[in-house]
């Protein structure tokens, strides 16, 4: 399935009846997913995020565009954040399977429609810019609301889609495709609006005007502003003061978190922030974030306090919560605000059950789910066990090699155990992939043809579920191999029954592949029997190796 994310800001934070229209068609929509909606009353800006496949989010974001522009009259608009248009800026974002070209042009039959039928000047920006000096949101946006009736006049700053004279309702909007953007508040503990604009000055990729020892700006021979470069590219930031939270901010928009990250931000406005006497209280992120950028984040802190990194993964994003101060303001609830976990939010998963739901559901009459789901959970059961040992032979006296060798193992178990699990889920669905087929109608020759080729299909694809729990198997055990060998002696016993599991989980996992395979052709039967004998006896090797390797050393003391 195709998937992007489209994160429209309307110019309307403090009447809620007009929000909830704005937003109407996206909840009316069975194609397409609202995540976030974010208002803000100072800014008298909403920032509302929602994702579905492409031609549903387009149709989506037009009838939005279409209520806003007849709902908000932006020459009585006033607010903290800059604006030009009653829906500011229209951005999409590629989620899945489709590349940055193809949402290109998504932005831009949006943005031809729009303008052709709305009767709203479009400045096309990001990715989708035709000028490169006319890609940056804030060059597009200088002058705001009240300066576009004479920018849109310069042959420079001709609309890109629409009229090409000024909209006095509905202003102008940039719509484009961009790489995901992060929305980012940094708080202090000042009154002070320009200490927080200072801080922006510095951080920000296009930095500050330069100015003379007399503090006079310094212009080139063309009378053109000479600039000091910020801090950090793929960063905007501006300072402002809220009203709300009694405090100000610096407001930050990360464009590429994977190149300058949140926490690398966090730490240098900390840093600027103790040059100028006050002191960061915490932050804020406006919107969704991408599960990554908190991972990273929780990475680094984990690092700095010589914590183990091979943990759930819940837990590093609950110490990126706590060292960004991100519940500073107000509850950062993780299944709301990472657009991964809100994605999956409705997800009917086996691993989100009780232990004792998840058993009871084994126990009934059900053929799912079966044998192949409790081989993937006891090779996931394995894996936690093994990351639990590398993070038990962490201690003061672990060298700078050692921790970064225990930490391996550790996310790498962490990687297995929860593709382990998922394949809990997935050997079950892969049964009923099969029923399904066997199901089909046998009525006509061609109903039979298409039956037997359909079940065909799904048998190897139940086949492969179990084979790839088996490929995991073997990766697994050789890094619980590795830590019976370098970790924590003390705890050989959890690697020995650790080796256990992971052995019962490919073995089990072989009989599920073997099962599966005998119902099709001869050829196909005999390549996976190859397979599983390669694979069973590199298990078997591995798991001989650590079990002489606990009972050496049970035996030795």
């Amino acid at each position: 399935m195709k998937l992007i994310e489209c994160v429209p800001n309307f110019s309307e934070g403090r009447n809620q009846s007009i929000i909830d229209e704005i937003i109407a068609p996206i909840k009316d929509s069975a194609d397409v997913h609202l995540l976030d909606v974010d208002p803000g009353y100072d800014t008298n800006r909403t920032v509302v995020t929602f994702i579905g496949e492409p031609e549903s989010v387009i149709a989506v974001a037009f009838k939005c565009i279409e209520i806003a522009s007849n709902l908000i009259d932006m020459s009585k608009h006033s607010g903290e954040h800059p604006r030009m248009g009653a829906t500011d800026v229209c951005p999409l974002i590629p989620l899945q399977n489709v590349s940055m070209k193809e949402c290109i042009n998504y932005s831009k039959t949006l943005a031809s429609k729009v303008g052709r039928e709305l009767n709203i000047p479009i400045f096309l920006y990001e990715n989708s810019s035709k000028s490169k000096f006319r890609s940056n949101l804030s060059d597009i946006r200088k002058g705001e609301y009240e300066g576009m009736k004479v920018k849109l006049k310069d042959p420079k700053w001709r609309s890109d889609y629409g009229p090409k004279e000024f909209n006095d309702k509905s202003g102008t909007t940039a719509i484009g495709a961009r790489e995901f953007l992060i929305a980012y508040n940094v708080n202090l503990n000042t009154f002070d609006r320009k200490i927080a604009t200072d801080i922006a000055l510095d951080i920000r990729e296009s930095g500050r005007a330069k100015r003379d020892a007399e503090g006079k700006i310094i212009r080139d021979d063309n009378g053109k502003i000479i600039k000091k470069k910020g801090k950090f590219k793929f960063c905007k930031a501006v300072g402002w003061y809220i009203d709300e939270y009694n405090q100000a901010q610096v407001s930050i928009n990360l464009t590429n978190y994977k190149k300058t990250s949140i926490h690398k931000v966090f730490e240098e406005v900390r840093k600027q922030a103790r040059k100028r006497g006050v002191r960061v209280t915490g932050s804020e992120i406006v919107g969704l974030v991408p599960l990554q950028a908190m991972i990273d984040s929780g990475k680094y802190y984990l690092g700095k306090q010589r914590y183990p990194l091979g943990i759930p993964q819940q837990d590093i994003v609950q110490n990126a919560i706590q060292s960004l101060g991100l519940s500073d303001i107000s509850k950062f609830d993780q299944n709301d605000k990472i657009i991964e976990y809100k994605i999956n939010s409705n997800d009917n998963s086996f691993k989100k059950l009780k232990m004792d739901d998840f058993l009871n559901v084994l126990s009934r009459g059900t053929p799912t789910p079966g044998g192949g789901s409790i081989s993937a959970l006891a090779g996931s059961l394995g894996a936690a066990l093994t990351s639990m040992v590398a993070n038990l032979s962490f201690n003061k006296k672990s060298t700078s090699q050692e921790i970064n060798r225990y930490n391996q193992i550790g996310l790498e178990c962490q990687k297995l155990k929860d593709s382990l699990l998922d394949l809990v889920d997935k050997d079950s669905k892969s049964y009923d992939l099969v029923i399904d087929a066997i199901r089909l109608p046998k009525k006509t020759d061609k109903d039979k043809k298409r039956r037997l080729q359909e079940i065909e299909k799904a048998t190897i694809h139940a086949a492969d579920i179990p084979m790839q729990i088996l490929e995991l198997s073997i990766q697994l055990m050789k890094k619980t191999l590795l830590i019976s060998e370098i970790g924590n002696k003390n705890s050989i016993t959890d690697s020995g029954v650790a080796g256990y599991l992971i052995h019962s989980a490919g073995h089990g996992a072989s009989l599920n592949v073997l099962i599966n395979i005998k119902t099709i052709n001869s050829k196909i039967e005999k390549e996976y029997h190859s397979k599983i004998d390669y694979y069973i006896k590199d298990l078997d090797d591995l798991f001989l190796k650590l079990k002489n390797n606990v009972d050496s050393i049970l035996n030795n003391d």
